[in-house]
């Protein structure tokens, strides 16, 4: 009997051990005063080398992906969608798009505009690269995913992120089509809140996938998926890997039918301020007490925000 308990134990325990040696890490996190619960900044970030890249006027570093994960210390766990092209005060430089912040100032600066936007602390980031996406869906077995009409026109073929998609429903998609779904925006008259709905689908999608109890008798299986998702993703210092599996719990629960999914209230998806192009921006009156009520914890369960007037 203390062999078999022994033998149960090693393989989880050196599962974490090792799993943990392989997390890669960087300095994100400001500083600033604590605030209740705990929050996730999840950045997706983008390079020009696999050739992809839809937005070649953003020098640097980009970010497509931004989404704020925050537990309250009780309440629905929300998992919000902050549109990359979101009009904010970025500290120490010009007002400009959100993603502008990362190319700036990478994760820091990102961080910071974040906390300053939303007045909510963070504390763990976690950026994944775009290109691990296909790694981690393949290593999975592949994703069931859903497009529908309207708002999509079908049968759509994206050209800019590879999306093809025949009929409106599901199917069984592996990695290179889950990442297209993850991109496409241009065929989408909803833009980027439609890309931030199918960002959030896709990563419900890998949660589920990984969580079935039947990936606990297949140790090849759980390393290929441990190498695939510590391969392309860097956290912020202290971020261990029980922390990662808070953030999965995490997510679990805010895209459950007890959690919080959607965008901040949006006034516009093409404000103009001028010198910067088209922007997003938040609702001015209702976004702050928005940003508190999913701090606190009291805000109702259910998707929230969307295209101005949802």
């Amino acid at each position: 009997m203390a062999v078999v308990v022994v033998a149960l134990l090693a393989w989880p325990i050196g599962m974490l051990v090792w799993a943990n040696g392989k997390i890669e890490h960087v300095d994100a996190l400001s500083g600033v005063a604590n605030t209740p619960g705990t929050t996730y900044l999840i950045a997706g970030s983008d390079s020009r080398a696999d050739g992809t890249i839809e937005d070649t006027t953003t020098p640097g570093a980009r970010t497509d992906t931004i989404m704020l994960l925050h537990v309250p210390p009780s309440g629905p766990a929300a998992l919000i969608s902050l549109p990359r092209d979101t009009y904010v005060e970025i500290p120490g430089h010009d007002a400009g798009k959100l993603n502008a912040s990362f190319s700036l100032g990478g994760a820091p600066l990102l961080v910071t505009t974040v906390e300053t936007l939303t007045g909510i602390h963070v504390d763990h980031y976690a950026e994944i690269g775009f290109g691990g996406v296909e790694q981690v869906v393949d290593a999975a077995g592949g994703v069931n995913l859903c497009l529908e009409s309207p708002p999509l026109s079908f049968p759509l073929n994206d050209v800019n992120s590879g999306l093809v998609w025949d009929a409106p429903g599901c199917k069984d998609v592996a990695g290179p089509m889950a990442l297209a779904f993850a991109r496409m925006r241009y065929s989408d008259p909803t833009s980027d809140i439609g890309r931030a709905q199918r960002q959030q689908q896709l990563i419900s999608a890998v949660t589920g996938a990984v969580a079935k109890p039947s990936l606990a008798l297949q140790p090849a299986k759980q390393v290929r998926l441990v190498s695939a998702g510590l391969g392309a993703l860097f956290v912020s210092n202290g971020t261990n890997i029980v922390d990662l599996g808070r953030l999965a719990l995490a997510f679990r629960s805010a895209t459950g039918p007890g959690g919080i999914t959607g965008t901040p209230p949006i006034l516009s998806i093409d404000y103009r301020p001028g010198g910067v192009g088209s922007t997003v921006e938040l609702d001015p009156d209702t976004s702050p007490a928005f940003f508190t009520a999913i701090m606190t914890g009291t805000l109702p369960a259910g998707a929230v925000g969307g295209m101005p007037g949802a």
